[in-house]
Parts: structure tokens; C-alpha cells; sequence
């Protein structure tokens, strides 16, 4: 005997969204009811050809299947805000199912990739055996295809993922040609430098990262409002470190050879750099806290941003000083002096280190909460 389940995932619950219907939709005059109304209310919706692939696919196996072989089908919605909250509904709705029906395999049927990705919190639970894409055919003509373009723009996911990027470029572009020669070309070639961070961002993942960041501001209000305060004074810093830079650039240029200007360059940033970085770990700290998954390792993280600026800083001074030939001497005492504070840093980080390590030990051992 073998029980099969035909699955079809609605990971951002258009559903539900859109006809009032919430998940788990179990079986065959269910799951067609739900198809009806969504293509109803929504005739342009791909949930609705995935349901009916699903349909068709449970129709199929019931015609070819055993005596006592059993075959289900049912309808796994998620959340309109796609990501933790939307994974965890389908798991638990899949749970529901598993329990009730206790499937030996499953099928999966899916309209695209956004939907595929549950498949191995599908894979947790049941076997899966095979995973059916429905694509559904469209018109190769060019009308068709600016139909489609436009559509996609209308369609909030891919207009952010589009029509934000896309007005970025055209700002950026227009402000340099509004602009001062100069000014104008340095705005301009931030291009290719913004080009090749979002590169080296989607290459590093960092864009999941950032969703991650995204959710749980949304999940945790209260923490996300003093967090994007935090977060609105490390762009502010990002901007003066460039602004003081500049200015830097300005005073010094023509009148300093180039490896002395663009150290002092550095130098004069490095402040707002440092103040940026500490900002936007705090924001992370609110938002770990609210959600009570705070590990201490941003407190020491923090601190050891301290120790980095702290050497960094006396390395510059102590560089400008030999680049502009002003002597240095190469004594313990001076060399004491000028690094005293990365020293001191350097044993804060080892007390805060310490401290975080032990308050893990304790609450290791106990039931309460330490906030580490």
C-alpha cells in the first residue's frame, strides 16, 4: 500500500489574499473550490495554473494507482510577507497534513523557483519523488511581450526589484550632469563602484542577509523604530565620512604628493567610518534583543572595531609623520605613547571577551535568560 500526496505550495499566500481561503486546503473538491475562486477573483494569477497542475496530477494517480494504494491532494499557503513568517506557516501547515494523512511520498507541484525553495522543508517531512514545474505558455509576439513587461512592473515584488535600481542609475546620472564638471564626474563614476558593490553583494550573499535584517525589523516594530534611528545616523556617518574626505581632498590637493593626500584622506574619514560601523551594530543589537536571540558576539564585535580604528589611527599619524618627512623616532617609549589607547583597547576587548564567555557558562547552566 502506498499513500501519495500531491502538494502545490502558495508561498505568499495569493490565496488567501485574494479569496479568504486559508491553508492547509485539503482534498480533491476542496482544492478545485480554491482554484475556481482564485482564477475568479484573480484570471492573470500562476497559483491558479500550479493548483490545477496539481489537480491534474492527483487525477492521474488515482486513475492508475493500486486498490490499495491512496492518493491526496492539498494546498500549503504561506504569508504575504514572504521569508520566516511564510516558512513557518507552511511548516506547520505541513505538519497538519502529514499527521492527518501520513503519506509515504509526496509530489510537489510549483508555478517557479519562490515556491521550489520550501522544498527541503517539504523534504523534512516527507520523500519527495518528483517535482513538477508548470509553465504556462505565453505569446512570442511583441505585443504580447510589452504586455508582460508592463504587468511585471505592476506587479509590487518585481517593480522593487526593477524600478528601484533603475532610478537609482537615473538619478545618480542626472545629478552628475547637473553638477560641476568635476563634481559631476565623480558623482557619475560612483557607477561602476555601486555596480561592482551590488555585484560583489548578490556573489556574497549579503542580499539574504539584508531580507533577513528587513524581516525582522518588521517582526519586532517596536525594536525596528529605535533601530532604523540607528541605522539613518550610520548612513548619515557614511555620508560625512565622504563629505570630510572630500573636503580633505580639496584643502590638500596640489599641495601634497599623492600618497600623503589620499592618507589624510583616509584619516580624516576614518572617525565617521569607525562611527558608522558602531551604529549600525547597534541597530543589529536592538533587534536581537527584542527577539531574544541576543549571543553577546556584537558587543565584542563592537569592541573590537575599537581596537581596529584605534590601530589604524596611530598607523596613519605615525605614517603621515614619515611620508612628509618629518622624522620619527623609533623608541620604546614614543612608540608606548602612541599606541597607549589601542592597548587599552585591546584589554577591553579581552575583558568583554571574558565577561561574554562566562555569562554564557552561567546561563548554560541555568534556566534563566542573561541576554547573552
Amino acid at each position: 500500500m502506498t499513500r501519495t500526496l500531491v502538494l502545490t505550495v502558495d508561498r505568499d499566500n495569493d490565496l488567501g489574499i485574494k479569496t479568504s481561503i486559508r491553508g492547509p486546503v485539503v482534498g480533491r473538491r476542496q482544492v478545485l473550490t480554491a482554484a475556481l475562486k482564485l482564477g475568479i477573483a484573480d484570471p492573470e494569477e500562476s497559483d491558479t495554473n500550479a493548483i490545477l497542475g496539481a489537480l491534474s496530477q492527483h487525477d492521474s494517480l488515482s486513475e492508475s494507482k493500486g486498490e490499495d494504494d491512496d492518493v491526496e491532494i492539498a494546498i500549503l499557503t504561506g504569508d504575504e510577507k514572504v521569508g520566516v513568517r511564510s516558512d513557518r506557516a507552511i511548516a506547520a501547515q505541513l505538519e497538519e497534513v502529514v499527521a492527518a494523512f501520513q503519506p509515504d511520498e509526496a509530489i510537489l507541484v510549483t508555478d517557479g523557483a519562490e515556491d521550489e525553495s520550501v522544498l527541503p522543508i517539504i523534504q523534512s517531512q516527507v520523500r519527495i519523488d518528483h517535482v513538477q514545474k508548470i509553465i504556462v505558455k505565453q505569446s512570442k509576439g511583441i505585443e504580447g511581450t510589452y504586455y508582460y513587461i508592463v504587468k511585471a512592473l505592476e506587479d509590487p515584488k518585481w517593480r522593487a526589484k526593477f524600478m528601484i535600481p533603475f532610478g537609482i542609475i537615473t538619478a545618480i546620472i542626472g545629478l552628475g550632469i547637473m553638477l560641476p564638471d568635476e563634481v559631476g564626474g565623480v558623482v557619475i563614476g560612483a557607477l561602476p563602484l555601486l555596480l561592482g558593490l551590488y555585484i560583489i553583494s548578490k556573489g556574497a550573499g549579503l542580499e539574504s542577509t539584508v531580507n533577513r535584517v528587513i524581516q525582522e525589523m518588521r517582526e519586532n516594530a517596536d525594536a525596528a523604530m529605535f533601530s532604523s534611528l540607528l541605522w539613518t545616523a550610520t548612513l548619515f556617518s557614511a555620508i560625512f565620512a565622504v563629505a570630510e574626505g572630500w573636503r580633505e581632498y580639496s584643502i590638500l590637493k596640489g599641495d601634497e604628493i599623492s600618497s600623503v593626500l589620499w592618507l589624510n584622506v583616509v584619516h580624516s574619514s576614518l572617525a565617521w567610518i569607525i562611527i558608522a560601523f558602531l551604529t549600525s551594530t547597534a541597530g543589529f543589537m536592538l533587534l536581537r534583543l527584542k527577539r531574544g536571540s541576543f549571543s553577546g558576539r556584537l558587543v565584542v564585535l563592537s569592541v573590537f572595531g575599537m581596537v581596529v580604528y584605534s590601530f589604524v589611527n596611530a598607523a596613519l599619524t605615525i605614517a603621515d609623520q614619515l611620508l612628509r618627512e618629518q622624522g620619527y623616532e623609533f623608541s620604546v617609549t614614543v612608540i608606548l605613547n602612541d599606541f597607549t589607547t589601542p592597548i587599552i583597547w585591546v584589554v577591553i576587548l579581552w575583558m568583554t571577551m571574558t565577561i561574554v564567555r562566562t555569562l554564557r557558562a552561567k546561563q548554560s547552566q541555568s534556566e534563566r535568560y542573561w541576554g547573552i
